[in-house]
């Protein structure tokens, strides 16, 4: 497949700006893979979907506020580090942006001159390794001085502390409990406690995950063929209690439901290793497109991608294999094809896209 394949357009006035009042307002796109068909729903209309015993799968990463601004000592020049991941104690690698090319040894004045690190070694893809102040843990420097590293497609005034601050409550969703991710499971962000509480009240089991979401989740596939493209590779973990739940619904014949393509990645990856879904982690770089044939998901809540993207070609891949499990499909391309027709309808209908838009649930 080409990675073309997976384009469409999208008018800029639907890719949203700021969250819905209530989480659970959203619109919710339901896509019936195996007869084609589409309703229009809202979140709040999910447990009409769900019955007891089902298994809702959600992750619990937490977003960090990994975005910290400074200058450099050497010749001030300014400096925005995003802070992607601890590699030792005290050590952590970020991604960079700065004026000139700093070498090791480069010391950077961080949020006002309140802290600094260090350049320890310049990494592939713009990444640097910094020595970080070890008198107190990054994450409470971040936590005091950070800022949420929203996509770039989200646009923000600088200095506009009431919309930061809406920013760093808004995007993270309300179970996150695990630090650790530079960018949101989106769908996740629409789940509120009373919605939560009402599935509960239904009947519907919930566990977690946990996939760190990096700053690959926005890297556009740059590569003609689908299948040269590469992943880049995040921390994941499924614990053993989400395991035998999982396994528990599977045998009593429920279904589960993937809280977007981060939980599906988690799920797939141990699956794929292991040969069944048991308790472990590690690193995923799984590049999930069509075709595939997935041993861990069933349905999938998610929001709407960009086109070309990883989570597009994810989304594609789960919907050809419905129809395929179905009997409804031949080529592989149908899941495709099916989805963007989806996306096509959204547009039309003025769903809003992207991380803080709508969302669409796939079902049989």
């Amino acid at each position: 497949m080409k990675t073309g394949d997976f384009d469409y357009a999208l008018p800029p006035d639907r890719i949203a700006q700021e969250p819905l009042p209530e989480r659970a307002a959203a619109r919710m796109l339901v896509l019936r893979c195996a007869a084609g068909r589409i309703e229009h729903r809202c979140v709040g209309e999910l447990p009409e979907y769900l019955r007891a015993g089902d298994l809702l799968l959600v992750n619990d990463t937490r977003v960090i506020p990994a975005r910290v601004f400074g200058r450099r000592t050497d010749t001030g020049g300014r400096v925005e580090l995003l802070f992607v991941e601890q590699t030792a104690p005290a050590e952590w690698e970020c991604l960079c942006r700065a004026s000139g090319r700093p070498a090791p040894g480069t010391v950077f004045e961080l949020a006002e001159g309140r802290w600094r690190v260090e350049v320890l070694e310049r990494l592939a893809g713009g990444r640097l390794r910094v020595r970080c102040p070890a008198e107190r843990p990054l994450l409470d420097l971040l936590a005091e001085d950070g800022a949420t590293p929203l996509p770039p497609y989200i646009r923000r005034t600088p200095g506009d502390a009431a919309r930061a601050d809406l920013d760093r409550a808004r995007y993270q969703t309300v179970y996150a409990a695990r630090p650790g991710a530079v960018a949101a499971p989106t769908a996740g962000l629409h789940f509120s406690p009373a919605l939560l509480e009402r599935l509960e009240r239904a009947g519907v089991e919930r566990a977690a995950v946990t996939l760190h979401v990096g700053p690959g989740t926005f890297r556009p596939v740059q590569t003609e063929r689908v299948a040269d493209h590469r992943l880049e590779a995040e921390r994941y973990e499924i614990p053993a209690a989400t395991a035998a739940a999982f396994r528990a619904a599977r045998a009593r014949g429920s279904r589960w439901l993937s809280v977007g393509t981060t939980t599906v990645r988690a799920l797939e990856t141990a699956a794929a290793r292991q040969g069944d879904l048991t308790a472990g982690g590690g690193r995923s770089d799984l590049f999930i497109y069509p075709p595939y044939d997935f041993r861990a998901t069933d349905m999938l809540l998610t929001n709407f991608h960009l086109p070309r993207s990883t989570l597009l070609m994810l989304v594609c891949a789960l919907a050809g294999w419905r129809r395929r499990r179905a009997g409804a499909a031949r080529p592989d391309e149908e899941g495709r094809d099916l989805v963007l027709q989806a996306y096509a309808e959204a547009v039309r209908e003025r769903y809003r896209f992207y991380s803080y838009g709508d969302c669409m649930l796939l079902l049989d």
